[in-house]
């Protein structure tokens, strides 16, 4: 964890209803280094899916800059923007925006089709994957006929299909029970380890809070740091 990764300078998202004003958070600054496994924790509303969306350049801050290995992401143009979304970035949503009626190993699939990889070479490494969260024997069931945690892990394996350096995840155990939601959380730091990722996860879930190298506690449209352990 030795150089700088992800950093914000200044973030400010500021949102208008009419003639109101909300400002989600501002003036936030902060580094994540390479290889850190960070949990950004706060209340419901706090910003904290607004925050990932930024990172994931999926939205624009209204003021301040976000860097990716020293870059302004504010720089990039559409294509550039898409390519570090489809590539440099693997994103996993509280819903998992799955397609129901395709299979998991084509859910999977699809992110390296759309970024140009051969089929063939797609297919192997979506079996990898699937095999790696423990569907092996689920790939060619549909999607839509998987438990919420089969779901679940189906989506992490596509957030992994183009071999991303940084994975942010959106509240990943929000929608499960706590036994499925433990076992995702053993296979989110287990995936970190072994993909050598970058990992910023939003999370009410003190488990995998403590997990984390450090967390980032959104409030009161301010971020704190701290070290775990975290208490409730």
């Amino acid at each position: 964890m030795s150089e700088s990764l992800l950093r914000a300078e200044g973030l400010t998202k500021v949102f208008h209803s009419g003639a109101e004003e909300v400002v989600v958070f501002e003036d936030l600054n902060f580094d994540i280094q390479a290889g850190e496994f960070v949990a950004l924790v706060g209340e419901s509303g706090a910003g904290k899916t607004t925050l990932l969306h930024l990172l994931a350049a999926l939205d624009t801050p209204t003021r301040g800059e976000v860097y990716c290995n020293g870059r302004r992401l504010s720089e990039f143009g559409e294509e550039e923007r898409a390519a570090y979304r489809n590539a440099r970035v693997g994103y996993v949503w509280q819903m998992h925006y799955l397609l129901p009626e395709f299979s998991a190993l084509e859910n999977v699939l699809l992110p390296q089709l759309i970024g140009g990889e051969a089929f063939s070479t797609a297919r192997a490494r979506a079996r990898e994957l699937l095999g790696e969260v423990g569907l092996a024997h689920a790939s060619e069931r549909r999607v839509g006929e998987l438990s919420g945690g089969e779901q679940q892990r189906v989506a992490l394996a596509r957030a992994l299909a183009n071999r991303p350096a940084i994975l942010l995840a959106d509240e990943p155990t929000g929608s499960l029970d706590h036994r499925t939601a433990q076992r995702v959380v053993d296979l989110l730091e287990n995936l970190h380890r072994a993909h050598g990722l970058t990992s910023v996860l939003a999370t009410h879930n003190l488990e995998l809070a403590r997990r984390a190298h450090r967390v980032l506690r959104l409030a009161n449209g301010k971020l704190t740091a701290t070290v775990v352990p975290l208490v409730p």
